[in-house]
């Protein structure tokens, strides 16, 4: 087959857990209040899986969602990169595999990226340069994250910020006919370190489980919030006036803009540093908390579900995390 000359995003998926935990019910067994919660992060409440599911079977759910919104089948997937912080197993197997076992895909390439609330961006770029390169030609990249499952809930600090979520977005390899379409550029960014900023101190080769009492700080989410932010904050507006400028294009030439939805305390930071209106922003943080990896393309189907997207718009979808990484790229729908 032909190289593609550019890569689209086919359709886009998602899925979320259906018990939906609000601030206030949230408030009683956390040292916390609704009215706290909304006014430090905007989040008003979270979807939380249940104990015996797994990353994977929220991914494969947003995955089969994809697939049923486009015109391929199951069987025209050639690969699966998924993006996650909370694999369904330590080191291996990857969840991408116990993914593609799930969908009944055997044979087909699969591989996890971890890169924490930028991971879906930097996916959707180690795929389009596998299609570009003619490796694959119709992937489901997948970002997938229980939260719930490594967050303390008696830090009431970090605890309040998460929820459970997957987005699946399917790449296409795409003829000269769809040029206009695609993925135009894209912007990765790593700063190590800042790795102690987000972290989940142990469980790794560095300071392993075994033989060890664990406490819930060991093996749940720590974060130093202030760094965090500023990252945060100047990272989103750098990435989002790069692609602008490098485009040659204003804020009245784009459509969209669809950060990662972590706070949106940061997003209304950015815009401000930018002079740019929230109007722009496409912000759910209000209904499904951080879902780390998860957040943009569940955001993007939400926008789309709203009629809030069309053929030929441009959008920004901008990231940052743990890592600490960060990363933006230009799409025209």
């Amino acid at each position: 087959m032909k190289h593609a000359t550019a890569v689209t995003i086919e359709s886009i998926g998602s899925f979320v857990p259906q018990r939906r935990v609000t601030n206030d019910q949230l408030a009683e067994f956390v040292d916390t209040s609704d009215q706290w919660i909304r006014s430090h992060t905007g989040i008003g409440a979270r979807h939380l899986a249940e104990d015996t599911t797994a990353t994977s079977d929220l991914a494969v759910q947003a995955a089969l969602d994809a697939i049923e919104r486009s015109d391929l089948t199951k069987e025209d997937i050639d690969g699966i990169i998924v993006a996650t912080a909370t694999p369904d197993y330590v080191g291996f197997p990857s969840t991408a595999c116990i993914i593609q076992d799930k969908l009944g895909l055997n044979g087909i390439a699969a591989l996890d990226v971890v890169a924490g609330c930028t991971g879906f961006i930097y996916g959707l770029e180690v795929a389009r340069g596998m299609i570009l390169g003619g490796t694959m030609h119709h992937v489901l990249v997948i970002g997938a994250e229980k939260l719930s499952s490594i967050v303390n809930w008696k830090d009431r600090n970090t605890c309040v910020l998460f929820g459970d979520g997957a987005g699946c977005a399917i790449l296409s390899a795409s003829g000269s006919a769809d040029e206009r379409r695609g993925i135009k550029q894209t912007i990765l960014y790593a700063d190590g370190s800042g790795a102690d900023c987000l972290i989940v101190p142990r469980g790794g080769s560095k300071a392993p489980l075994q033989g060890v009492t664990v406490a819930a700080e060991d093996v749940t989410i720590a974060m130093e919030g202030r760094k965090v932010y500023n990252f945060a904050v100047a990272k989103l507006a750098e990435t989002i006036r790069t692609l602008m400028e490098d485009n040659d294009l204003t804020i009245d030439d784009v459509d969209r803009i669809i950060p990662h939805q972590a706070n949106s305390r940061i997003i209304q930071a950015a815009a401000n540093r930018l002079k740019i209106p929230m109007e722009k922003f496409f912000v759910n943080i209000e209904d499904y908390a951080n879902t780390s990896a998860a957040s943009i393309p569940i955001a993007l189907k939400n926008l789309e579900d709203q009629k809030g997207l069309k053929k030929g718009d441009r959008i920004i979808i901008v990231g940052f995390g743990a890592g600490l990484t960060s990363g933006g790229s230009l799409l025209v729908w």
